[in-house]
């Protein structure tokens, strides 16, 4: 698994003529209720990148730990960047890469919040027939699974699905024993779409239920991802480029 920071450049030339997919995890530091750390969403992309990078034997890069989170700012500790800023740098990066003939790269992006930003990237790499960049986002990739296993109410955000998948990832950092249920509030009764802040649904942080969360189900939902991460992969390494850029 060849991970960029630890190649000397005379390394990293050898490896870029052999490597087709760089893999760029992206999350956020942000509240994830009580039971929870800050970092959920970036360690459980960095876990994945890491884990499908050693499987494919494709290019690993650190992770960009800073999301749009300013939804959840209301909570202590959570940090946020604006979607321009994220778009600039994940842009930059993509750019870098192309330099190095890298010319598709598969986000896993661990923050729904980052999502519009990232397409952004994604729309202008290929106009500019720079690169083809696709974003993997793990809870919709295997959602069907994910409603068997947990249900709708343990979808949400630091809800049972989250947690457990940092419980099996991380356990020395999360409190199972504080894992809270909590009823989403509804603002409005007619669909609409506004900005909303998190504290206008819920005051733990926790968007429906969380205390069936274990590290068991954790490592189901992790190896349902993982799975499907590979896959993509081999798709993404297969598409013609030419007919694309």
């Amino acid at each position: 698994m060849p991970f960029l920071p630890e190649l000397s450049w005379d390394e990293a030339r050898e490896a870029l003529k052999r490597l087709r997919v760089a893999i760029l995890p992206v999350g956020s530091v942000e509240q994830h209720g009580p039971q929870n750390p800050l970092g959920t969403d970036y360690l459980v992309a960095w876990e994945l990148a890491k884990r499908v990078a050693k499987a494919t034997g494709e290019l690993l890069l650190l992770p960009i730990p800073y999301g749009v989170s300013e939804h959840h700012s209301h909570f202590p500790g959570t940090l946020w960047v604006s979607e321009e800023a994220l778009e600039e740098y994940v842009y930059g990066v993509i750019r870098s890469l192309a330099k190095w003939g890298l010319r598709r790269v598969v986000i896993v992006n661990g923050h729904g919040g980052n999502l519009q930003a990232l397409l952004r990237v994604s729309r202008r790499a290929r106009k500019e027939k720079l690169a083809l960049v696709v974003v993997y986002q793990w809870w919709t990739a295997v959602a069907s699974k994910f409603r068997e296993v947990f249900g709708e109410e343990g979808l949400g955000h630091a809800a049972a699905l989250e947690t457990s998948l940092i419980a099996y990832l991380y356990p020395e950092y999360v409190k199972l024993d504080k894992a809270v249920d909590e009823e989403v509030k509804r603002m409005l009764k007619v669909p609409a779409a506004a900005y909303w802040y998190t504290k206008d649904f819920t005051s733990s942080g926790v968007f429906g239920v969380a205390s069936t969360a274990s590290r068991e189900k954790g490592k189901e939902v992790f190896e349902a991802s993982v799975e499907m991460l590979v896959e993509l992969i081999k798709e993404l390494k297969a598409v013609d480029l030419s007919r694309v850029l």
